[in-house]
């Protein structure tokens, strides 16, 4: 006779805990695990953050103004800024496109460094074996060559920018001066890379510009003053620039190293005391600041 709840079945085996049992070890592991989080919070405590960020960035004015001030990557922008001067419409975004095709440019252009000779013998060669045999290898001619171009034409868009909204009026006018030399240095930029794959282009460029060098006021041999000085054909601005008196393989020598060692040193040292000077200069300078009607305090 059955009696249901009194009749005997047979009990499930316990499941062991040990480590041999995958269950009980994934277990153990879900209970030892924390979250992104908690794993973000304990990461804040250590040495390595601390020694970044100094202060909490909490909900409290004065903390998160320390947090921008005491930090140098976070101190590139003010704690406040006027609305109406990072309007896309305003600034057209020229100087930050500009920066950024100056990166990209120094990262094609450090590719590009693997596979080329600045020698009159190898050059032109190289520049063919990158674009016909290295994978890629136009594509990455290409970007750094467009990028130069679009980097001129950006610098030039953002001093127009500049200078048609006022912003080279004091106490900005230091700043405009380092602008005018980042474009000067740009340009040279541009032009020392003309000579780099030693074809006809490049030399007639290089030839046609270092005989203008000539001409240069105080420097040149056939500019004015440059005589009285007693520059010659054989120690003035474009004796120095060819590293002789033709377009020649120590020419081609002195534009890679300008291109690629001594300009982009000196143009990265000017873009931070350029960027620093907009932070000290009161951020950029924008119209007039609209308020919006809930920000508008009754006396």
């Amino acid at each position: 006779m059955s009696h249901g709840h009194d009749e005997h079945t047979p009990a499930e085996p316990e499941t062991p805990q040990g480590e041999g049992n995958p269950g009980g070890l994934l277990t153990k592991l879900r209970a030892k695990a924390k979250s992104p989080a908690e794993m973000g919070e304990e990461f804040k405590k250590t040495q390595v953050w601390t020694s970044i960020f100094r202060h909490k960035l909490d909900d409290s004015h004065r903390n998160r103004s320390l947090a921008v001030l005491s930090n140098v990557f976070l101190h590139l922008h003010p704690a406040r800024i006027n609305r109406d001067a990072v309007r896309y419409n305003f600034t057209w975004g020229m100087g930050g496109i500009t920066f950024y095709l100056f990166v990209l440019l120094t990262l094609t252009g450090t590719l590009l460094m693997y596979y080329f000779h600045p020698s009159k013998a190898e050059a032109y060669r190289d520049i063919m074996f990158l674009q016909h045999d290295v994978p890629f290898g136009n594509l990455l001619r290409n970007m750094h060559r467009w990028c130069a171009h679009a980097m001129v034409i950006t610098t030039w868009l953002h001093m127009m920018r500049v200078f048609m909204t006022g912003s080279y009026k004091p106490p900005r006018e230091f700043n405009w001066n380092i602008g005018v030399l980042l474009l000067l240095f740009t340009m040279l930029l541009s032009f020392t890379g003309y000579l780099l794959p030693d074809d006809q282009l490049g030399f007639w460029a290089v030839t046609v510009g270092t005989n203008m060098a000539r001409a240069t006021p105080l420097l040149g041999h056939e500019g004015p003053f440059g005589p009285e000085l007693g520059m010659s054909a054989f120690n003035d601005v474009r004796f120095a620039l060819l590293g002789g008196s033709v377009v020649d393989a120590n020419a081609l020598l002195r534009a890679y190293i300008w291109h690629c060692i001594s300009i982009p040193i000196i143009a990265s040292v000017l873009m931070i005391v350029h960027f620093w000077r907009i932070r000290k200069d009161g951020a950029i300078s924008g119209p007039a600041p609209v308020m919006l009607e809930s920000e508008i305090k009754d006396d």
